[in-house]
């Protein structure tokens, strides 16, 4: 874990900025950091783990010197002192207000304070606090700048006399200021702690070029930079005479390399892993690392998937690839577990699953070990405890950034990408990123499924032929001239020293390794992340009919992300889980794994949000249609409905209504066949018969009837 501590210095390679950590938090969640070049700096807020990575990864870096300004009394004049004293007695309750004084708000309040009692000016204030801060955050850091002292032990101020072996040539040279230091400095953050690993000699001339030019010229439309003559400028020893005296060698290759980088490339290595071990089983290793090939879906080939996770799972003893597993899923311990899972299971039928038929003894390894050793992160999470209590198995997490504690898996991915690299689709070449090069990500040609492939080839090559020149054989293997390959050694192991390795039921190890989740039960089936499931005790009990009537409820499954086509069900007895198998209208997720299933209902997700906008608009306008239609209506009712009948006489006769209103749709929706004819037009009749008594009266539909029948017996007469 890398720590962080106020008044720390640390480089950001990229902008070429030195901050000063100001203040950090209880939680260590937060600093407040200040630019100690910037002339106008003011506290700047940063998440501490931004920090973190980026010194992980380089882009950050830990200065040596926290260029605090520490002079003893004796080193100080009155007139020093003085400034110095009036400077602090403005400033110090402010300083001390931590953390407020370095937020805008607060701080301004603050100053506007001094203001108004006329201790300072605004711009006086700010001067003074940033001198504090950038100095180092003490009394003396409000010294003057001219100081010219030095100390036993330190660097010396440079005064006009070159210091130093004089020269053997005419000329003189100049001395190291202060001021050439900060330009040795920058370009060592420019040009040598970067990606493209320059020289120190690169790094100089660079730095002479840019710093150190006299005028320019053109010649031919080409920029020439003059250089200073030799009395001008810094010296390549004396360059790097100050870069030795600056960083010694484990903080630049850290600085180059990255911390991880070193810790596995580096650090003397003064042990043996193999040397700890008494047998196939006896230690197992575990690691995982992101492909060097981006890779498309199964589902779309347009779709590209981003790089791998490969896992590979080692016996120390052996240096057998004992388990694998390829897929989008890590470094986590779903990942891992499956690569464990993937240890204790039968290889031959493994690899027939991807079609490359296999004997038993060309990857023989099917066994739990006693012993795990991984990553603090995959093997410290909640599923851990399951592992150890359910199949009594050790688990050891290697103290961080350790990762040469397993250095045979370590090694084993820089091997498996060298050997497989010249033929793949979409691998990243060193060149990855730079202007002008490739964009090998839309060379992506290789599904999950035929990268998996290639994998299982690599490691039936690898245990058979890796031939370990170095690999210290025992008396006993001397004597039986055991050929130092994985294949080889585990075949004599299991001969004379198989005390480590068990065997247990593959289904009892996925159940303990396997993640855990909750579905629901639901009138559909058993619903889990957008799919449907059954089993034969849902069935039995009626769970679906009971979910329709009763609600929903939850149930505990087990899954395996590599095939989503059984899920398990925990059953809580001495069988442990019932499967409960996908329905089959859920097809489509049928032989898929986890991931692409999880990039298919996202993606579907993503397109209904995206109509989501023209959907709504959509709604709105039917909306309107039918607004329309009905405000139509209701006005055409307004003036023919009579408002004076009664409810009961309204809806009295409304069987005899429908039963007209039928009569005439059918000679509306009659078919005419050949040329349509006129149709004559329906008599209209007047509903309204005015009463004696001046009420209005409604007829019925039998007195309408019986109207009818006698005009058409008067016609008739």
């Amino acid at each position: 874990m890398i720590t962080l501590a106020v008044n720390e210095l640390i480089s950001d390679i990229a902008s070429d900025k030195v901050y000063r950590l100001l203040w950090i938090d209880d939680g260590n969640f937060i600093t407040y950091v200040i630019d100690i070049e910037e002339a106008k700096a003011l506290p700047l807020l940063i998440r501490i783990k931004d920090i973190s990575q980026g010194l992980l990864e380089g882009t950050y870096v830990k200065l040596n010197k926290s260029n605090i300004k520490s002079n003893s009394f004796d080193d100080l004049s009155e007139g020093h002192l003085k400034i110095r004293d009036k400077s602090w007695g403005i400033i110090k309750d402010l300083v001390q207000d931590e953390p407020s004084i370095y937020k805008k708000k607060e701080r301004s309040e603050h100053i506007n304070k001094l203001v108004n009692t006329k201790l300072c000016t605004n711009k006086t204030a700010y001067r003074y606090l940033r001198k504090y801060w950038q100095n180092g955050m003490t009394i003396n850091s409000l010294l003057p700048d001219y100081e010219n002292s030095g100390a036993k032990g330190k660097d010396k101020k440079s005064g006009a006399i070159k210091k130093g072996r004089p020269r053997t040539t005419k000329s003189v040279g100049i001395n190291i200021t202060d001021e050439i230091k900060v330009i040795f400095n920058k370009a060592i953050k420019k040009h040598y702690f970067t990606s493209k690993k320059n020289s120190l000699s690169h790094t100089y001339k660079m730095m002479i070029k840019e710093y150190f030019a006299d005028n320019i010229r053109y010649e031919n439309g080409v920029k020439h930079i003059v250089i200073l003559d030799e009395n001008s400028i810094p010296t390549l020893r004396q360059f790097s005479y100050w870069f030795k005296k600056e960083y010694d060698i484990k903080q630049v290759l850290i600085n180059r390399e990255g911390e991880k980088k070193f810790e596995r490339d580096y650090r003397p290595v003064l042990g043996s892993s193999t040397y700890e071990t008494m047998g196939p089983g006896s230690r197992y290793q575990i690691d995982a690392t992101i492909g060097n090939v981006y890779l498309i879906s199964s589902y779309n080939s347009d779709w590209i998937i981003g790089r791998p996770i490969i896992y590979f799972v080692v016996d120390v003893f052996t240096h057998m690839i004992t388990g694998m597993y390829i897929g989008l899923e890590g470094p986590s311990w779903a990942g891992m577990m499956m690569a464990i899972a993937n240890a204790t299971m039968d290889k031959q039928e493994f690899c027939m699953k991807y079609g490359i038929p296999i004997s038993n003894e060309m990857w023989p390894a099917a066994h739990l070990p006693e012993i795990i050793v991984g990553d603090r992160g995959e093997l410290e999470g909640y599923n851990v405890n399951s592992l150890i209590e359910g199949l009594n198995i050790s688990i050891e997490n290697n103290p961080s950034f350790r990762p040469d504690w397993k250095g045979i898996v370590e090694k084993l991915f820089d091997t498996s990408q060298e050997k497989i690299k010249p033929f793949l689709p979409g691998y990243i070449q060193p060149d990855f990123g730079e202007r002008g090069a490739e964009d090998y990500r839309l060379e992506a040609k290789l599904t999950l499924e035929q990268y998996t492939k290639i994998i299982i080839n690599f490691v039936l090559h690898y245990n058979k032929n890796y031939y370990m020149k170095n690999y210290l054989r025992d008396p006993d293997m001397i004597i039986d001239n055991v050929r130092p390959t994985p294949n080889e050694l585990w075949k004599w192991g299991v001969k004379n020293k198989a005390g480590k390795l068990r065997k247990a039921e593959l289904d009892t190890v996925k159940f303990y390794l396997m993640p855990k989740a909750k579905a629901t039960v639901t009138a559909e089936g058993i619903k889990f992340k957008g799919m449907l499931y059954s089993c034969e005790i849902a069935i039995k009990e009626l769970w679906f009919t009971h979910a329709r009537k009763e609600g929903r409820w939850k149930v505990d499954i087990s899954y395996d992300p590599r095939n989503m086509n059984t899920i398990y069900l925990h059953t809580k007895d001495k069988e442990l889980f019932e499967d409960c198998y996908l329905l089959e209208h859920q097809e489509r997720f049928q032989n898929k794994i986890f991931e692409e299933i999880e990039q298919l209902l996202g993606t579907e997700n993503k397109n209904f949000k995206n109509e989501n906008q023209y959907l709504l608009q959509e709604e709105i306008n039917f909306f309107s249609n039918i607004e329309a239609v009905v405000k139509e209506s209701l006005e055409d009712a307004k003036h023919t409905q009579t408002s004076q009948i009664s409810k009961t006489k309204k809806i009295k006769n409304i069987q005899e209504n429908r039963k007209l209103e039928k009569g005439l749709q059918r000679k509306k929706e009659a078919f005419q066949m050949g040329e349509e004819k006129d149709i004559k037009e329906v008599e209209i009749i007047d509903f309204n018969t005015e009463l004696s008594e001046g009420r209005v009266q409604t007829p019925s539909i039998k007195d309408l009837f019986n109207k009818r029948r006698g005009r058409k017996n008067d016609q008739t007469t």
